[in-house]
């Protein structure tokens, strides 16, 4: 097991994962604190200051299922409604091969260890260059707008808080994509704030895991000058999977 992951975790103990996986079942998330430990986080957090410069920051706006409108719906209708993502990110190609970022990512311990917690048979790396390891960072006023995934779940690991905001709010089950049906009602209800979402706590270190596809979320705008950081590990279910050239030109502004 990497040194990066604290001895709190037993990450390659059957009972450990077993008990990780319950709660993941139940909770459709599983939030471990401190996961990374210090030493790793400031490395990561120090390497973000450095490179934060060579970021690519775009701001968009989308519906929350992350598709084109539907013109034949009006704009308020909870489909076609708008909100706005704005966050800069650092690529796998700009992060060290010696990050403990990526020494996690690649840990075979770990990797067995979020398929087994996610019930995935096997997860794999992607292929391209720019993927599998992400730092994002969301400075004063940047945010993630609410949205479902298109994966089926998500790694994350929050290398800095923000002064305020900046908090991971959810709606969990709101939608059933495997049947299709939308919840156009239950959307409105959160886009109007008339639904209280949950709310997620995490520090520096925090690894979370994290089952979107149906479960609506959104992270608020980050609050001060203490710009957010958040580690992303993208794997796929199948091997060999690179990204597409015009995904890579949306998120990255470049392909790899």
């Amino acid at each position: 097991m990497t040194p990066h992951v604290s001895s709190r975790y037993p990450i390659a103990d059957p009972a450990f994962r077993s008990e990780c996986k319950t709660a993941f079942d139940e909770a459709g998330a599983l939030v471990l604190h401190g996961f990374l430990t210090p030493e790793a986080v400031e490395a990561v957090r120090r390497d973000g200051e450095n490179k934060i410069a060579d970021a690519y920051f775009c701001a968009s706006s989308h519906n929350v299922y992350l598709t084109p409108k539907d013109t034949g719906l009006p704009d308020d209708h909870p489909f076609n409604r708008q909100v706005i993502s704005s966050k800069g990110l650092i690529a796998d190609d700009q992060i060290d091969a010696a990050s403990p970022l990526k020494e996690v990512y690649n840990d075979a311990d770990f990797r067995s260890f979020v398929s087994h917690v996610v019930g995935e048979g096997a997860i794999h790396p992607y292929a391209d260059a720019l993927s599998a390891v992400n730092l994002h960072f969301a400075k004063a006023g940047q945010e993630l707008g609410w949205h479902f995934d298109n994966s089926s779940f998500a790694t994350t690991i929050l290398i800095q808080k923000p002064q305020a905001g900046g908090r991971f709010e959810y709606v969990r089950d709101l939608r059933d994509s495997a049947s299709g049906d939308m919840n156009f009602d239950g959307v409105g209800s959160v886009l109007d704030g008339t639904t209280r979402p949950d709310m997620l706590e995490a520090g520096p270190g925090t690894l979370m895991l994290f089952r979107g596809r149906d479960s609506l979320h959104r992270v608020t705008p980050t609050e001060g000058e203490t710009t957010r950081m958040l580690a992303v590990l993208a794997y796929n279910s199948q091997p060999g999977i690179s990204l597409s050239e015009s995904a890579m030109r949306t998120f990255y502004g470049r392909t790899a």
